[in-house]
C-alpha cells in the first residue's frame, strides 16, 4: 500500500513487513504533524500496533491511522506512567520542531523508563542567495526586531496562534495566519487569517500583494507544506524574519536518542531495532 508523504511523493510501505516490526508493545508516536500521520499509517499498514498522541491544541485535527489519544499526559511522570502502563516498545517524537516542552518531556520520560526514543525532524529551511532573511533565536527577539521598524510596517505572522502574544506590545500592523483563533493578548492592530496549509505559491503571492505586506515573520519549521510563502517572498523581494529552532534537549541520564529526517528513515530505525529483539 502506498501513501502520500508531506512532499507529495507516493511512498510504498509494503517493504516494511509486519514480521520485521513485530514486538510485544505498541509504538507511541508523539504527532500532530504530517510526518506523524504518515508514520502512523505506515505502521498500521505493516500490522504494527501504534498509538498517536496529539497535543489537542487544534480544534479539528487531521487524525492519523491507528489508536489516537488527545491532550497532555501531565508532564514527565504522566508520560512515563503511560509508557509503562501500555508497555510501549519505542517512542517516536514526530512533533513540530518548536514543540520544545513535549520533546523535553519525551526525553525525560524515556530516560526514566529506559524506552528507546527516536526524533523525527524534517530538515530546516535554508536561504538561497536570492533570499533576504534575518535569523533570530526566538519569538522575543523577533518581536523586538519588528518593534524597531516603522509603525506602519505591514507584517504577516505565520508563527502559530500561541506565538502572537510575543508581539502584543508592538505598534505595527499585523496579520496572523493560523488554523484556530488565538486566545491570549494580541497587538492593537491585528487581523486574523484562519487557514490550513498546504498553500500554493500563487496563493501566497496574491496574499502578500493584496495585503501590501512589508515583512514576513515565520518559524523555521521546515518541510514543503508551508514553504510556498518563502518562495513568494523571494519573488517579491520581501524580507523574512526567521525564528530559529530550539535546540534538542540533552538526556539527563546520558541515554542516546537518534534523529532522522523523514518517515522512511524512521521505519528503517524501527525495523532495525525490532529485528534485534
Amino acid at each position: 500500500m502506498a501513501t502520500s508523504g508531506p512532499d507529495g511523493r507516493r511512498r510504498d510501505h509494503r517493504a516494511v513487513t509486519s514480521r520485521a516490526l513485530d514486538s510485544s508493545g505498541p509504538v507511541l508516536v508523539l504527532g500532530g504533524t504530517a510526518e506523524g500521520r504518515e508514520l502512523a499509517t505506515a505502521l498500521a499498514v505493516a500490522g504494527r500496533a501504534v498509538i498517536s498522541s496529539l497535543a489537542g491544541r487544534v480544534a479539528d485535527p487531521r487524525l492519523p491511522a491507528g489508536e489516537v489519544r488527545s491532550g497532555g499526559f501531565g508532564g514527565v511522570h504522566g508520560l512515563a506512567a503511560f509508557i509503562a502502563e501500555r508497555q510501549v516498545s519505542a517512542v517516536v517524537d514526530a512533533t513540530h520542531p518548536f514543540a520544545a516542552r513535549i520533546t523535553g518531556n519525551a526525553v525525560a520520560a524515556c530516560d526514566v523508563t529506559g524506552t528507546p526514543l527516536l526524533m523525527l525532524r524534517r530538515p530546516a529551511w535554508t536561504p538561497s542567495p536570492e533570499d533576504d532573511w534575518t535569523t533570530v533565536p526566538d519569538l522575543a527577539a523577533a518581536a523586538g526586531a519588528v518593534a524597531r521598524r516603522d509603525r506602519e510596517t505591514a507584517v504577516l505572522l505565520t508563527v502559530g496562534r500561541q506565538g502572537l502574544e510575543a508581539f502584543a506590545g508592538a505598534p505595527q500592523r499585523f496579520w496572523l495566519r493560523a488554523v484556530d483563533p488565538p486566545t491570549g493578548p494580541r497587538p492593537a492592530r491585528c487581523e486574523l487569517i484562519l487557514a490550513r496549509g498546504p498553500f500554493s505559491v500563487d496563493g501566497e503571492l496574491e496574499l502578500l500583494q493584496r495585503l501590501a505586506i512589508d515583512l514576513l515573520v515565520t518559524k523555521n519549521s521546515g518541510g514543503p507544506m508551508t514553504s510556498a510563502k518563502l518562495t513568494a517572498a523571494r519573488r517579491l523581494g520581501l524580507p523574512v524574519l526567521m525564528v530559529d529552532r530550539p535546540a534538542l534537549p540533552a538526556s539527563a541520564g546520558g541515554r542516546r536518542f537518534d534523529v532522522v529526517p523523514d518517515v522512511p528513515a524512521a521505519l528503517a530505525w524501527l525495523t532495525h531495532r525490532h529485528s534485534r529483539r
